[in-house]
């Protein structure tokens, strides 16, 4: 034990731009040097701390957790948690002065920390602590000031004054200031290593990190930067070495790590209790709602969907989680009864549970859907559902709902940690070293916005990108930016996330402000939120259910009954525009990849839509199964199964494994796995995967099928399988719900056109395709587009009969809203005489009536476009007597010149985004008489080389490895998809 030494004090990356090492790399660096214990203190916050521990956890070492607090002076005061109350006073600490201030901008005040200071034990900090500081501004009587404040707070067993030796010169005059303080006060010393970072070749991150904080360029950071590469994790020898004058301050680290007896496995989280009817449990309640709802979905209870029910209700009554599924489903109707759309997504589509709650559409039943996928007993974390709402308010309705049924301090948004990727990355390590702005650009415009590319070396990567090979800091450039990859950048917030909580959420984790208002975000992602846990619910916004709520509610408005389950799944006009592949505007099936197999695909029925949707993904597609699945669909190739066993779960694809349920059954068949391991597959080959977790599951799965003396070319064909979903495979559930979404799409276009083309106008942006290419799309739909007029136009556009519509004021660049209302108020109580007569009664400023007029919106009081936009510059003074004379007298006298066809096209995209008239390759095409037009290419013969002009309307960004770019061109008659 006299050897021993624990390190106190400790920052992670997720310290932001303070540390510059992961938690699991300091974990496994704590390890390696046969540290026992370490505590790692993340700047204003535990950010770190789930990850930390789980790493600790696996290596061996003790996760203690702490924090360095920033404090109103500038200082930052170091804390250890030792009990579970002093972790609880910590978050609501941290919370309170997050939610006071700005993002990033919370400070402790000292006035307000001794109702916290139980429970946590205080170092005085290092060169940024309060000692430290108060010895800049006043001497030794400022550092007495500082120690008393401190002593105030914490008892004088609760405070350790810290001491650091990183070979800095000078630094001994303040170990003794320290150390004589220490015996004049009676505290302890403490040694630490105020540790930045695991390995002494991490300083150099750390050293870009403290430049891009400050906002400094290396060669301008001077002192700000650290001086030697010595805050790396350290043995307890070269600790005992370098404290041998106080061998104290090192024995007393084990002390106090011993008093830190408090774990994350400890939390205390509670999901809350649902309430129920008088004499009912949440047992009993859930059973009873489940066999009604069974009762009403399924025509009639077959011995089947009884089996089932009992033993998902067995499951679900086993591991506690009534409670949770009576939640999700009283948030369901409470979309239902407020009118909102919602359905459930995601692995809930696999239980019977879930389909006879309403909380989801799909039958997993009827589908042969894997229950383990989502739910099973040996799984300790909680299930997961997302609920997919309409994007925009009514979302927005929804989770400000849960805030208010539990409290501002018992709902989160769970975080997403924002990382930095190939063009961030990239940017701001050159800008540290000092490369050219325009330089950098062009390595983001080659590479990408999500990562650079792995198959080319970074070195010629950086070549390519006008970065001489021979730069000083090429070198350096290469060798930082993989390391920094990856790196925790800033907090934002899950897509949908919500944690719930019985009792403060805030006594659990620290909760902040959303850059968004209203909403507060718990300080860890959603993967972290699981590994300790708690509970997510999934409140997703997808623009398609906006746009197919305003379509419904559009033709409900004409008489026709109509919702996402009365859809026919048998309709042949749906079915034949996906075999043309037209589908732009609709969910999912709309990309040029989808366009492109849906006429070798052919979908017939229903399934045939859902693995459309699952197919063309990254998994199937690197795995080499989109092309054996569609020559066995045609006939052209055998069907064949890895294993005879097989055949049940993998015949309704044709033998070839196209969704992570398949892939799990095959590990559940061949290599025996349980529900548990089959989870732990899940999700190592999730989004969230790592190699090093992959590999691991791989091996395990090899294994046990070696044990179960599975043929060597089997165990193969498997692990290729398991491997190509390591890229992004697609669970079926998902693609059964998105298929829904993707047929009712492709139903509403078919045959509710014009309700279709508003309600995608309505909820712009979204998809793959503008404003103007749906326009173009609909009118080769037979749909008539009516233009802006301040008239006949509302703020959003309308179905004005059976086959027309109308632009709304909505589309027109720089329009306000509020002046739109006002206007359209103005206009219900009595019509615009004429222009003097809109001007005076509307609020639309001297741009916006300039807009106006340019895209013909005024030519309800104007001869052409040009008199209205000479009429609108005339000084209009409603104070004056005879301003309505002299407008009228002004406005006739306009020498412009009438728009010509081109000038009026011109002015349409400036001002709209779009024209209603002729497509811009109309006009020119008299002089293209050698190209092609996208219509005529359907009738040319394979392997003819044509010529063909467009307008660019995709271009597939970053091109592909090999060189291959991908480009949509549409003209006057349809696009055409360039190689």
């Amino acid at each position: 034990m006299a050897d021993g030494y624990i390190e106190l004090h400790a920052c992670s990356a997720f310290s932001f731009l303070r540390g510059a090492s992961q938690p699991k790399d300091l974990a496994t660096a704590a390890a390696d040097k046969g540290l026992v214990a370490m505590a790692v203190c993340d700047r204003g916050g535990v950010y770190g701390a789930p990850r930390f521990f789980k790493e600790a956890r696996r290596q061996g070492v003790r996760p203690i957790v702490g924090c360095e607090l920033p404090m109103e002076d500038g200082s930052a005061l170091p804390v250890l948690v030792k009990s579970r109350q002093g972790y609880q006073n910590l978050c609501k600490l941290l919370t309170s002065i997050h939610l006071r201030s700005m993002k990033g901008a919370g400070r402790v005040k000292w006035k307000e920390m001794e109702p916290f200071a139980a429970g946590l034990f205080a170092l005085t900090g290092d060169g940024e602590g309060p000692l430290r500081r108060a010895w800049e501004k006043g001497g030794s009587s400022g550092i007495k000031r500082s120690l008393r404040q401190l002593r105030r707070i914490f008892s004088n067993d609760d405070i350790g004054i810290e001491i650091q030796r990183l070979l800095i010169r000078g630094e001994d005059r303040w170990i003794g200031v320290l150390a004589e303080l220490s015996r004049t006060s009676g505290l302890p010393l403490v040694a630490t290593n105020g540790v930045r970072y695991a390995e002494p070749g991490d300083r150099m991150v750390q050293d870009v990190f403290t430049c891009l904080r400050e906002k400094k360029r290396l060669d301008t950071a001077g002192e700000l930067l650290s001086r030697n590469a010595q805050c790396f994790v350290k043995p307890a020898k070269e600790m005992a070495y370098l404290f041998r004058d106080h061998p104290d301050a090192v024995v007393n680290t084990l002390r106090i790590a011993e008093r830190c007896e408090f774990s994350l496995e400890n939390l205390g989280y509670e999901f809350p209790r649902f309430p129920v009817p008088k004499g009912e449990s949440m047992d009993s309640f859930l059973e009873k709602i489940v066999w009604f709802g069974a009762e009403q979905r399924y025509r009639s209870l077959s011995p089947a969907v009884r089996q089932q029910l009992r033993r998902e209700l067995n499951v679900i009554m086993k591991l506690g989680f009534s409670g949770y599924f009576l939640i999700v489903w009283d948030l369901v109707n409470y979309c239902r009864e407020h009118g909102i759309m919602a359905q459930g997504r995601g692995s809930a589509a696999n239980s019977a549970v879930c389909y006879s709650l309403g909380i989801t559409p799909v039958d997993p039943v009827g589908g042969r859907l894997l229950f383990e996928r989502f739910l099973n007993e040996e799984r300790k974390s909680w299930p997961d559902i997302d609920i997919d709402l309409p994007s925009g308010d009514r979302r927005e309705q929804v989770i400000q709902e849960v805030y208010r049924r539990y409290g501002r301090r018992g709902a989160a948004m769970t975080a997403n940690v924002i990382t930095y990727r190939g063009r961030s990355a990239i940017r701001e390590i050159g800008k540290v070293l000092g490369f050219p702005d325009e330089v950098l650009g062009r390595f983001s415009s080659l590479y990408g916005s999500h990562n650079y590319s792995h198959d080319i070396p970074m070195k010629e990567q950086l070549e390519k990108s006008g970065i001489d090979a021979n730069h000083p800091r090429m070198a350096s450039l290469a060798r930082l930016f993989p390391r920094i990859i990856g790196m925790p950048r800033h907090l934002g917030q899950h897509s949908g996330g919500m944690v719930i909580c019985e009792g403060g959420l805030d006594s659990i984790t620290p909760l902040e402000p959303a850059s968004m208002p209203g909403r507060t975000i718990v300080q860890w992602d959603k993967e972290d939120c699981e590994d300790m846990g708690m509970v997510k619910v999934d409140l997703l916004g997808l623009g398609m259910m906006a746009v197919m709520q305003d379509a419904f509610e559009g033709i409900r408005a004409k008489g026709v009954d109509i919702d996402l389950a009365s859809i026919p799944k048998d309709d042949p006009a749906t079915y034949a525009m996906m075999q043309k592949a037209d589908t732009i505007g609709v969910f999912q099936i709309e990309s040029r990849a989808q366009m492109a197999t849906l006429p070798r695909m052919k979908p017939k029925e229903f399934y045939d839509v859902v693995i459309e949707v699952g197919i063309i993904r990254p998994g199937p597609i690197q795995g080499d199964m989109v092309h054996p699945y569609l020559e066995r669909r045609a006939g052209r190739q055998k069907i064949e199964y890895i294993d005879d066993r097989l055949k049940p779960m993998l015949e309704r694809t044709l033998g070839v494994p196209l969704f992570q349920e398949q892939i799990l059954k095959v590990a559940m068949v061949m290599a025996d796995f349980s529900g548990a391991q089959a989870e732990d597959l899940r999700r190592a080959v999730s989004f969230y995967r790592t190699d090093d977790r992959i590999e691991q599951v791989t091996r395990s799965l090899v294994e046990a099928m070696r044990e179960r003396k599975v043929p060597e070319e089997k165990i193969e064909q498997v692990v290729k399988s398991v491997s190509s979903f390591a890229h992004y495979g697609f669970p079926e559930s998902h693609a059964i719900s998105f298929g829904l979404l993707a047929y009712a799409s492709t139903y509403l276009k078919a045959n509710y056109a014009a309700e279709f083309y508003v309600a995608l106008l309505n909820n712009q942006p979204m998809g793959f395709y503008s404003p103007a290419t749906l326009i173009q799309d609909a009118k080769r739909h037979g749909i008539r587009v009516l233009p802006v007029g301040v008239m006949h136009s509302d703020w959003c556009c309308v179905v004005e009969s059976e086959n027309s519509i109308r632009l709304g004021l909505i589309m027109v660049n720089g329009v306000s809203r509020a002046h739109t209302e006002a206007m359209l108020k103005g206009r219900e109580r009595c019509s615009f005489l004429d222009l003097g007569d809109f001007r005076r009664r509307t609020y639309f400023d001297r741009d916006e009536l300039r807009t106006l007029a340019s895209i013909g919106a005024l030519n309800c009081f104007e001869r052409s476009r040009r008199h209205a936009l000479w009429s609108v510059e005339t000084v209009y003074d409603p104070g004056d007597l005879f301003a309505d004379a002299v407008a009228e007298d002004e406005s006739g006298l306009s020498p412009l010149e009438i728009m010509t066809d081109v000038e009026r096209l011109q002015a349409d995209y400036q001002g709209i985004g779009v024209t209603v008239g002729a497509h811009p390759m109309a006009a020119i095409r008299s002089r293209l008489s050698q190209f092609w037009t996208a219509h005529d290419l359907e009738h040319t013969r394979h392997g003819n080389r044509v010529r063909v002009a467009g307008q660019v309307i995709c271009r597939q960004r970053p091109g592909t490895a090999k060189g291959f770019l991908f480009i949509s061109l549409e003209d006057e008659t349809g696009i055409s998809n360039i190689v």
